[in-house]
């Protein structure tokens, strides 16, 4: 393996990393909650919150685009339904609205990250058949 292509691991992507340090922020603030609570939205909202590093992390590890969209789709989805928790959390009031605005914030600015990215990858001559064909072209070789 060259040195180049030690650069490029999921541990240093951006939004995977963003992802993580959310999912810990989420989990810390719901182990202080008492049982009801963590048993009912508490739960939930985790589950939901990990899945998104998870979704992003099983995309990064597959070798066809189309695969790899596909879960971070699901992490799309899991990124919306934190959303929802958090916003029934403030709603209830089971955090303060201040921490709540914040969360929200932070959960929209990885959905944002997570949809550059799949842009980003999406244009990738590696996951992009037609760019592939116009990049090894014989013809198209000749002419550039």
């Amino acid at each position: 393996m060259s040195s180049m292509e030690w650069k490029y691991t999921l541990e240093k992507l951006e939004v995977y990393q963003m992802a993580e340090a959310f999912s810990d922020e989420i989990w810390f603030i719901v182990e202080q909650w008492d049982h009801f609570k963590k048993d009912t939205i508490g739960k939930q909202m985790t589950r939901a919150t990990d899945s998104i590093s998870a979704n992003i992390a099983e995309g990064y590890g597959r070798y066809y685009y189309a695969e790899s969209k596909q879960f971070y789709f699901y992490a799309r989805g899991s990124i919306q339904e934190t959303k929802s928790w958090l916003s029934k959390c403030n709603r209830r009031k089971i955090i303060e609205s201040s921490t709540g605005t914040l969360l929200l914030d932070k959960a929209e600015t990885i959905l944002l990250k997570l949809n550059a990215y799949i842009k980003f990858v999406a244009k990738s001559p590696k996951h992009n058949k037609k760019l592939q064909k116009i990049k090894l072209s014989p013809i198209n070789q000749l002419t550039n």
